[in-house]
């Protein structure tokens, strides 16, 4: 690393500056994006107080310019609809538009996000002629998976095939999106009448993928009768044995 022109001390030459922040553009930037001393911080929990709420308000009104838009109802491509026993999530318009974007709209639905075969690929498969496109449809099916634990198995394989998808792994991601025509008003729903007990549950086959011998594992969590968290990847090492992939 050397230091920029204009800021070589004559003196020590050799020395660099140290940095305070995180430098733009850096693998660690966005870890560090909370320790600039300028952000607001509030030491008040909020909840259904209504008074608290409006003092966060009134207190954020006198440092940014900002509009109360009331209850939320559509976020970053997620849809909140409130009830009395709570609320649902889901991505109907975000997926309704990932299908107009891959010329699916029209598509027949599949009642299952993935074949039964997933994992018996051919090794001389030919290779999807625009890999780009591939990429993208996948990176776009990721973030509906923020309310669509259904899909989350299958959108992870196929994304493990970014690198050189195949013309079979396109047919995998057509299955994935012509499930999701059939699906489009899920999502997941949370309660208000449940308790806070936290309850999880995990599973592993073993050694599913053919071309790696690795084990894919998944888990759920629960904070009472609430899906608060989910998961699927493929574990980074071998297992020898299906107790070993589970454990």
């Amino acid at each position: 690393m050397r230091q920029h022109a204009g800021f070589v001390d004559k003196d020590h030459p050799d020395h660099l500056c140290l940095l305070r922040k995180a430098m733009y553009g850096l693998k660690q930037a966005p870890r560090a994006c909370f320790s600039d001393p300028f952000m607001f911080v509030c030491i008040k929990v909020t909840g259904n107080n209504s008074k608290l709420i409006q003092d966060l308000l009134d207190a954020l009104n006198t440092q940014f310019k900002m509009k109360d838009l009331g209850q939320l109802s559509y976020f970053l491509g997620i849809q909140i609809q409130h009830h009395s026993d709570g609320l649902f999530m889901s991505q109907q318009k975000y997926a309704e538009d990932r299908l107009a974007v891959a010329q699916m709209a029209e598509c027949s639905p599949m009642p299952t996000p993935r074949p039964l075969d997933l994992n018996r690929g051919n090794l001389k498969d030919e290779l999807f002629p625009n890999p780009t496109y591939f990429r993208s449809l996948a990176g776009k099916l990721q973030y509906l998976t923020l309310t669509r634990p259904d899909i989350q198995f299958a959108v992870n394989y196929v994304c493990q095939k970014m690198h050189s998808p195949s013309v079979t792994d396109f047919n995998h991601l057509k299955r994935i999106l012509r499930y999701i025509k059939g699906t489009v008003t899920m999502g997941v729903s949370f309660s208000r009448q449940t308790d806070f007990s936290v309850t999880a549950f995990s599973d592993s086959d073993w050694g599913g993928c053919p071309s790696t011998s690795r084990s894919t594992g998944g888990f759920s969590t629960y904070l009472g009768s609430n899906l608060v968290s989910w998961s699927s990847k493929k574990q980074s090492t071998i297992s020898m044995s299906s107790t070993e992939a589970e454990y």
